[in-house]
């Protein structure tokens, strides 16, 4: 009985995307790839060829084209980090000597603590964009190894098939 059930959801499946590849210019166009029959194929065998090779490759990479994963960027921490309170501490260090050199040490301490507070939440910011520019990136990168495995799958099903794919 589980064998009947799985059949006609294969066959179901088949027919829907048969349908869907019908209505539209086919899976292979949607990916960017062309394919020349090399033995002579007709339209319908090549669309039903298609259709094989989308449900095959979809099973050997666990990508769907028609309906791909969205891949979040990890988040990145934004929270307060003492960057600040650093930056203050070697700026007010700073900020001291020259002010002692001066002639008045406090004052000096005071400013570069302030400018030394505001570098440092400038650099945590600056490192926090770019922590998230790279995480962007990651997530777009396997965004494109998901969609090229599946490209190369689909690739070899239809060559193997008696097609050129290029």
């Amino acid at each position: 009985m589980k064998k009947i059930n799985l059949v006609l959801v294969l066959l179901i499946a088949t027919f829907s995307i048969q349908n869907a590849f019908a209505q539209s210019e086919g899976i292979a166009k949607s990916l960017g790839l062309y394919i020349f029959p090399s033995k002579n194929q007709s339209a319908q065998t090549q669309s039903a060829d298609e259709s094989a090779c989308y449900t095959w490759a979809m099973q050997q990479t666990g990508y769907d084209p028609l309906n791909p994963p969205t891949i979040q960027a990890a988040p990145v921490d934004t929270s307060p980090d003492g960057s600040a309170v650093k930056g203050a501490a070697v700026g007010a260090a700073g900020g001291a000597a020259i002010g002692a050199i001066a002639g008045d040490a406090g004052k000096g301490a005071a400013i570069g603590a302030i400018v030394g507070g505001v570098r440092g939440r400038r650099q945590s910011k600056q490192a926090d964009a770019a922590q998230s520019q790279g995480n962007q990136q990651a997530a777009s990168t396997q965004s494109a190894n998901l969609l090229n495995d599946y490209k190369k799958a689909f690739s070899v099903c239809m060559e193997g098939k008696g097609y050129t794919i290029k």
